[in-house]
């Protein structure tokens, strides 16, 4: 190091500068100084950290609560969400941050129950794990929900949920809300009646979308997504197509959930993606500004992030923070529902990604993830 870098390096560590830094903060100020290395990084430095979470752990709990909790009892929903250790410090509740700007759980639904209508300023989906019989209500259509189908919850609508089967079903809650939280702009309100009543014949949107991507007169313009329900069997079809070709290094045989109105994400703030590995198929490593939270919905494989190994199989949930090197390794025939952050990114032009060049683009594994049990 020059002499005039010891000599300014020595000088930020004198009591002068100390001092001067405990004076002003008594008054609620703040040395830029002292806090710019720290707070404008070089690169990324989330707080989030990679982490999974076992189905068999989930399914436990969620059934430990099914005793204890019902929808009328409190808590409108039945949902235990997955905190982020990295994050715990933000308070309240660590803001149910699973990464930095979203917000992922698991909800249980019983036969015969309800759970009552509400809406908010934060936008919701659902991907369906497990079971058939429960539907959704959103701004008064009903959607019957069955396992592997996508749904959306724009913000601000009302929507509850209710269980005319005869299993348990559960499902994968995401929403933005650390983001919103964040920045100010949380509004909540219950629907006095309850559980809002149907206004338009069932699973209606889906009717009208039945062309897939061919798109009803008139639905140019249509700011909230149109199509409610995103059906299992249409996104197997997808990707079907897609096997005619080779698989994408990174991403293998992957399709993304749009607006069929504007082509952009189905929801506004959150991207949400299936992808489909082959047994024996390995991705290359990459890494990019956005988050992402994966759900197992079937297979078994597992995950080098940040050249930690992650063991999975289905029904288990695992997150990748942003600018985190990752990777994937089926060793069966695998699919990934996954939700990202990147219209965020995308909205404030930070997205970025790279690649792994050395090792043919895969990490050296030095440790493995333990779940705690």
């Amino acid at each position: 190091m020059s002499n005039k870098g010891e000599d300014i390096q020595n000088f930020m560590k004198s009591d002068t500068v100390k001092d001067f830094t405990q004076d002003i903060q008594q008054y609620n100020l703040g040395p830029l100084w002292e806090a710019i290395p720290e707070i404008m990084n070089k690169t990324p430095k989330p707080h989030a950290e990679a982490y999974l979470w076992s189905g068999e752990l989930l399914k436990k709990k969620l059934m430990e609560a099914s005793e204890i909790f019902t929808p009328e009892r409190g808590g409108e929903r039945r949902a235990i969400y997955f905190q982020n250790p990295g994050l715990t410090y933000r308070q309240p509740w660590g803001w149910a941050s699973t990464t930095q700007t979203l917000y992922a759980a698991v909800q249980l639904l019983l036969p015969g129950e309800e759970a009552p209508s509400h809406r908010h300023t934060q936008s919701a989906l659902r991907f369906i794990s497990e079971g058939s019989g429960a539907y959704t209500i959103v701004q008064g259509e009903r959607v019957y929900m069955e396992e592997g189908d996508f749904l959306i919850t724009p913000k601000n609508l009302w929507h509850g949920h209710a269980h005319d089967g005869d299993e348990p079903m559960i499902w994968m809650d995401a929403l933005d809300i650390p983001t919103i939280y964040s920045i100010g702009g949380t509004f909540f309100e219950p629907y006095e009646e309850g559980l809002q009543q149907p206004n338009v014949p069932d699973n209606f949107s889906e009717k009208r979308y039945q062309g897939g991507m061919v798109r009803p007169v008139g639905d140019a313009q249509y700011d909230v997504a149109p199509l409610a329900n995103y059906k299992w069997s249409r996104t197997v079809d997808a990707i079907e197509g897609l096997m005619n070709f080779d698989p994408d290094p990174y991403e293998g045989f992957a399709v993304e959930y749009i607006n069929p109105s504007t082509g952009k994400s189905a929801n506004p703030t959150m991207g949400t993606r299936m992808q489909y590995l082959p047994q024996s198929l390995s991705t290359k490593a990459q890494r990019h500004t956005h988050s992402t939270i994966v759900h197992v919905h079937e297979g078994e494989g597992y995950s080098v992030i940040n050249s930690v190994r992650f063991n999975w199989k289905k029904g288990d949930y695992f997150v990748i923070p942003n600018w985190a090197w990752y990777e994937h390794h089926a060793l069966q025939n695998t699919y990934l529902f996954s939700v990202n952050d990147i219209p965020i990114m995308d909205r404030f032009e930070l997205e970025r990604r790279e690649v792994f060049e050395s090792n043919d683009g895969h990490q050296k594994i030095e440790t493995e993830f333990k779940e705690i049990r």
